[in-house]
């Protein structure tokens, strides 16, 4: 610093210091002791001031022209929390609506506005959250793709996979202290005898969406169903899960019947006409019952039972009123800010499975805030603890069961244009939390974490 910076003249320090000063008045210079100071002060204003003040004032113009040749102190860099996206671009059939098409980005659309959202918090807690996504073939290998993005840092890893390369893929990276977020795979499996200690679920297992259905059709005394299940695996599984729900809350299924997917070219060889003939005849002499339940995961037929039955009766399941755990026409709870923003970004609205990725990435969100910490085992450790909870615009923090992983949460029931209810129903208690009722709770798991 150049000493002509520093030994200004008291005359050239009125803009600095706020007060009008020169080095005599019209009375001539006045003589000040030796004590008072580096320079000496004769303007009468500043004389009046405190002898604190004074110096004060004095200190700030002497430091102003030291201090605005200083650069500014560099902020610490942001913590990074690298979170990865891995999912499968299988081929699908070709749904019944028009509606139902899939989309390139379901799924990564929810997570990546869940990623502004922690960034948004970020802000204030000095972290800054990135999406690494990687997309496989039905014929990748998903425990090598899990691999690659652990070896590139990513140890927080959410997942849209089929159980069984779930499964490869969670045990691939078992010894790297990795962590999958399934929100994609409802298989109850996934949570019982196959559950896994690295393995977190958000979305809902078939047994809590059956669950969440026969509450509704209790209530409304609707307790005799008419069970029509489609020929694949999936279909199976729902079918398993609703017979164990009707058992479990009082209702009964008075007649099942089995509809083979016979293939074809779906809306071409399937016309009003022809399904307008066949469902009739395909429902008829079925034994008296309140509700046709229709279990079909592949989409093949259920969306064609509604208004075609035999008999005049209202349809559920995978169909008509149907339970899931987000749907676009959801609005309560501040719902419709979520759907706002995510149409913004995506510009189409929000599924299911969107809103799961998105409740996955704002988990760890949660975690990294709450733990003060960017590292994945301290994330986890808070997510597993008995504190953690998330608010996802269901009327209700959400939790983690403890014994197997998965989230506890409410189940919307919707007809494709509003929501009807909301599971668990009004009457069906339980001691711990309500939402125990959905799915099988601690005294029924068979899931020992490892």
């Amino acid at each position: 610093m150049k000493k002509a910076k520093i030994g200004l003249s008291i005359a050239a320090m009125p803009s600095a210091c706020g007060v009008a000063a020169t080095a005599e008045t019209k009375r001539g210079p006045r003589r000040e002791p030796a004590a008072t100071g580096m320079w000496r002060i004769a303007d009468p204003m500043i004389r009046r001031l405190s002898p604190a003040r004074g110096t004060a004032l004095l200190l700030l113009a002497l430091l102003a022209p030291i201090l605005a040749d200083r650069p500014p102190a560099k902020a610490a860099e942001p913590s990074e929390i690298k979170i990865g996206y891995l999912h499968e671009t299988a081929s699908r059939q070709q749904p019944i609506s028009l509606l139902d098409e899939p989309n390139p980005d379901d799924g990564i659309a929810g997570a990546k506005l869940s990623i502004e959202d922690n960034n948004s918090t970020g802000r204030f807690t000095n972290q800054h959250f990135t999406l690494d996504e990687l997309r496989l073939k039905p014929t990748d290998d998903a425990a090598a793709a899990a691999k690659s993005l652990v070896g590139q840092g990513v140890s927080l890893i959410i997942a849209d996979l089929p159980a069984p390369r779930l499964l490869a893929a969670a045990d691939a990276v078992r010894d790297s202290g990795a962590v999958l977020f399934n929100v994609g795979a409802t298989d109850d499996s996934l949570r019982e005898q196959d559950c896994r200690a690295d393995l977190v679920h958000i979305a809902p297992t078939r047994s809590m969406l059956a669950d969440a259905l026969a509450q509704y059709l209790v209530w409304k005394r609707w307790q005799r169903w008419f069970l029509v299940v489609g020929s694949h695996p999936g279909d199976n599984l729902f079918a398993d899960a609703l017979r164990r729900a009707a058992g479990r809350f009082g209702a009964k299924i008075v007649g099942e019947k089995v509809f083979e997917d016979a293939g074809g070219a779906r809306r071409t060889d399937s016309g009003v006409v022809q399904v307008q003939r066949q469902m009739p005849v395909f429902t008829q002499n079925a034994p008296a019952y309140d509700v046709l339940v229709a279990a079909d995961e592949s989409d093949v037929f259920a969306g064609y039972l509604p208004y075609r039955s035999w008999d005049a009766r209202p349809v559920a399941g995978s169909a008509g009123l149907m339970p899931m755990s987000w749907d676009a026409t959801h609005d309560n709870w501040g719902a419709v800010q979520l759907q706002n923003r995510f149409l913004k970004l995506a510009q189409r609205r929000m599924k299911a499975i969107d809103m799961q990725a998105w409740t996955a990435a704002r988990m760890i969100g949660e975690g990294a805030t709450r733990s003060q910490s960017a590292e994945a085992g301290k994330i986890i450790a808070y997510i597993k603890g008995p504190t953690f909870e998330i608010a996802a615009f269901k009327g209700q923090r959400l939790t983690l069961r403890d014994w197997n992983l998965q989230l506890r949460q409410p189940i919307l029931l919707g007809d494709g244009r509003t929501i009807v209810s909301v599971s668990p129903q009004e009457g069906f208690l339980h001691q711990v939390s309500e939402l125990d009722t959905l799915g099988y709770d601690r005294p029924e798991t068979k899931c020992k974490l490892k």
